[in-house]
């Protein structure tokens, strides 16, 4: 992979025009005066061409405020998104309650540009901005029992609506092998397209762990638990024989109710066409040897 940024990809005049017009866009009435965030290039960003901001900020899933792909960017405008804080607790030396500033202090930012494949079979190339997870586990200290990582999203019905359907039981949570959240590529982030985070795409913070599948990056973090046993998640909480704790991307193994061997790429008009899954979403490379010895088709 070559080092790309959002600027090698478009010439900067289109660039610019296209961002004049996302800005009068409803998809980001969501999320008013977004800041600039300044960001290194990756060498982990694929080449491939990113997903208009356009499709990434109004098609995506954030239950939290609804089941539709559009509910998200109507109703996330009502999210409060500062002050905000984390804890970070469990088996860790320096356990509390962090605010987002202490979170991301001395972090380095980068922009990466990642595939994005959902488990519903579609997908998107989208440029965040974030760190690596290793980097604020390193800093409060793992300690020698902890196994696991256990994350939480925010809980708060008033402002989230979807949150007053009881068909998750509340908070959503995810969790990852420690070795997986320590794996480079595993980054958290606070924003996207050079810019914070829009609160329909997780604001201010999100997990982003590009070679599972998308339900696994956990939107608007409040909680970071180091444990020694595999946490309960989600989706496996409500229907195991469907979702996995790891769930990685594998085409060859079919989601019960459809294939994963290929995907609809999000674009302009919705979907741009269908291509091929890849093992490991593309990051078999970097990945594959954390699953050596384990059966990717019973250890979904």
């Amino acid at each position: 992979m070559r080092k790309l940024s959002w600027s090698d990809v478009t010439p900067k005049p289109l660039w610019l025009n296209r961002r004049q017009i996302i800005a009068g866009a409803g998809a980001l009435l969501a999320s008013p005066a977004l800041a600039r965030i300044e960001a290194a290039p990756s060498r982990f960003s694929t080449d491939e061409e990113p997903t208009a901001l356009e499709d990434i900020t109004s098609y995506n899933n954030f239950y939290e405020f609804g089941t539709d792909k559009g509910d998200p960017a109507r109703y996330a405008s009502a999210l409060t998104t500062d002050p905000w804080s984390i804890v970070i607790d469990g088996l860790v030396d320096r356990p509390g309650t962090y605010d987002l500033a202490d979170v991301v202090k001395d972090q380095p930012l980068e922009e990466r540009i990642y595939r994005f494949r959902c488990v519903e079979a579609w997908s998107m190339i989208v440029p965040w901005i974030g760190f690596e997870l290793a980097g604020l586990l390193n800093r409060v200290g793992v300690q020698p029992g902890a196994k696991f990582v256990a994350f939480e999203t925010l809980v708060r019905p008033e402002e989230m609506p979807g949150q007053n359907s009881p068909f998750i039981e509340w908070p959503y949570r995810e969790g990852l092998r420690l070795d997986e959240a320590m794996h480079p590529l595993t980054i958290l982030a606070t924003g996207l397209y050079g810019e914070e985070m829009p609160k329909q795409n997780g604001a201010p913070i999100r997990l982003v762990v590009p070679w599972k599948y998308g339900f696994k990056s956990i939107k608007s973090i409040v909680r970071i638990s180091l444990v020694d046993k595999m946490p309960p998640t989600t989706w496996n909480m409500l229907q195991p024989q469907e979702y996995g704790f790891y769930s990685n991307v594998n085409p060859k193994v079919d989601h019960p109710r459809w294939s994963q061997a290929s995907e609809r790429r999000v674009g302009s008009g919705l979907f741009a066409g269908r291509i091929d899954t890849l093992m490991f979403n593309g990051y078999e490379e970097e990945v594959a040897s954390l699953y050596a010895g384990q059966d990717l088709a019973v250890d979904y």
